[in-house]
């Protein structure tokens, strides 16, 4: 049986050997596709083992599909010292891809709750921005899935996320206009019903 060139189970065996996932064949084949389409040539020697690494890259983007990022809210802390008032994480970047055009998605997230008899890590917070990050996204689910995972999980009297991003997909194609950034909100609790601390929050937050 002919084998197609980059794939076959003694590659296979040898990707096990040096601790790289293994990449099935009719993966690599759809990206020799997408490359023929594009109008190169999977076949020369620049292009001979790009199928298994975009393959790889995108089994490492996508990494939020394998997982349930409200799992990092589940060890909370008690022994707060009496602190009652806001917690704000900013600044935390991040990368997701649309869904629409899977182009990059990059930018920057801004979280912030307010603690009712317990807090979380603030790593924590991160985590679960990436956890939903690692998927194919629009901005604005994302924001609110984030947003939504705090508010459930850890039940404080009010959660704030704002994300400001550049999308691949407007400014590498279509009106290709860089330097544009989206930005948008999600607000629960106090944050949302009482515009004094709707403003503290938007003020701590920087916007």
């Amino acid at each position: 049986m002919s084998k197609l060139p980059g794939c076959g189970h003694d590659e296979a065996d040898e990707d096990a050997l040096r601790g790289k996932m293994p990449v099935p064949d009719d993966v690599q084949e759809a990206i020799r596709t997408l490359l023929r389409w594009a109008g190169d040539d999977p076949t020369r020697e620049g292009l001979r083992d790009t199928p298994k690494r975009v393959a790889r890259a995108w089994a490492e983007y996508c990494q939020g599909f394998q997982e349930d990022p409200a799992i990092h809210l589940s060890r909370t802390f008690e022994e707060v010292g009496g602190y009652d008032e806001i917690v704000v994480l900013k600044d935390i970047p991040f990368q997701s891809h649309c869904e629409h055009h899977m182009a990059p998605i990059t930018g920057k997230a801004a979280i912030a709750y307010l603690p009712k008899n317990r807090v979380v890590g603030i790593s924590k917070l991160a985590r679960v921005l990436h956890g939903y990050a690692r998927r194919l996204q629009i901005q604005e689910r994302l924001t609110a899935e984030v947003a939504q995972c705090i508010w459930d999980h850890l039940q404080p009297e009010g959660v704030a996320v704002v994300i400001e991003a550049q999308h691949g997909c407007m400014t590498g194609r279509g009106v290709r206009t860089p330097g544009v950034g989206m930005v948008t909100s999600r607000l629960h609790g106090c944050f949302l019903a009482d515009s004094r601390s709707r403003k503290e929050v938007m003020s701590l937050m920087g916007y």
